[in-house]
């Protein structure tokens, strides 16, 4: 299995703690350590920590970056300065989403593009393609580790200071020189610590040491969901549009990217479809591909680990979407009812 598939920095790792091990984006990762729950509940009580070395690095430098990603990218990136970052979308002609991605602005009219796994050569490819004189595009990805810490005590854990989300700059852990980003996808306080290749094994090592308990894609996937995070080639994909996945927010229809005319209409004349969230109502677990009557399908689907409850998201028509909406879900040929809810699906206790 493994021959034809990448490594991260911190593969042997993984297999010393015993970790279940599965195909990833072409990728041999872990898809958890002791339990998906027990993982997911660290995260939400005290602090875990992903190896998420597979997501790809694209670095976007020279004098034309920021008025070129301006065209490639559907947020505003005028709007985030030296150290600042931002959730943006990479879209095709049609408006549909190449890839949703991070965009953090580095000094000297230099950008670091954080873009999925699964997507990193055709975002690479679409932007190289594209690139005008003056701004050069490089895949860096294999030069870097990157490792996740989230939950409500993961800046203590590593002994960082409070920050604004979406923000980066340089620090430490353990001795170790890291890019702390104030960025995740779990819905908790967190950072994501990129650092050479060579150093993501100590890394690794000085973070389990400080406490954050190692946790697989299997807690990643259902912490995004309780927080309804978008999973491109699942919620989202080419084929999507922003406007109707509900990320009409990182569009700025203002500016001229590529496919704002037709995301212009979609917003005008309204979406036929909505991506919207939703909680069983009946004991059941919903999972990707399954029909929604009237003409929707489940895009996400799990047993929420924090709600003990069946949980997703899913495409309904546009008159189905209102939350309290009463849905009904084929579930392996059994009709189960489920109930749209307000976006996210799981909310902190204050």
């Amino acid at each position: 299995m493994s021959a034809t598939l990448r490594r991260t920095p911190l593969y042997d790792r993984h297999v010393a703690a015993g970790a279940r091990l599965v195909p990833f984006a072409g990728w041999e990762m872990p898809v958890q350590y002791e339990g998906v729950i027990p993982e997911h509940l660290a995260v939400r009580s005290d602090a875990g920590a992903f190896d998420v070395s597979h997501m790809g690095q694209l670095h976007v430098e020279g004098p034309a970056t920021a008025e070129f990603l301006q065209s490639m990218l559907s947020n505003d990136i005028g709007r985030i300065g030296d150290g600042g970052a931002q959730y943006t979308l990479l879209t095709n002609e049609g408006g549909g989403i190449v890839d949703d991605l991070i965009v953090y602005r580095m000094a000297h009219g230099h950008y670091l593009l954080v873009v999925n796994a699964g997507n990193r050569e055709a975002a690479y490819r679409w932007l190289k393609d594209r690139e005008p004189r003056g701004t050069e595009v490089r895949d860096a990805s294999d030069e870097y580790a990157l490792i996740a810490v989230q939950g409500p005590r993961s800046l203590g854990r590593l002994g960082l200071g409070e920050a604004p989300a979406f923000t980066h700059a340089m620090g430490d852990v353990d001795g170790i020189e890291v890019m702390v980003c104030r960025t995740g996808y779990t819905g908790e306080t967190g950072v994501e610590l990129l650092c050479p290749a060579d150093d993501g094994a100590a890394l690794w090592d000085a973070v389990l040491e400080r406490g954050a308990v190692p946790c697989g894609l299997g807690a990643r996937d259902t912490l995004r969901l309780e927080v309804c995070y978008p999973l491109h080639g699942n919620d989202i994909t080419q084929d999507t549009d922003p406007i109707s996945a509900g990320l009409g927010w990182t569009c700025a229809l203002d500016t001229d990217f590529t496919g704002a005319d037709v995301l212009r209409h979609v917003k005008e004349d309204g979406p036929a479809r909505r991506l919207v969230a939703f909680v069983m109502e009946e004991k059941a677990i919903p999972r990707q591909g399954m029909p929604i009557e009237g003409g929707g399908e489940v895009t996400s689907g799990t047993q929420s680990p924090s709600l003990d409850v069946g949980i997703g998201m899913g495409y309904v028509p546009a008159g189905q979407a209102a939350p309290e909406t009463e849905l009904v879900i084929d579930v392996r040929g059994r009709p189960r009812r489920a109930r749209v809810v307000q976006k996210p699906i799981y909310r902190k206790e204050s």
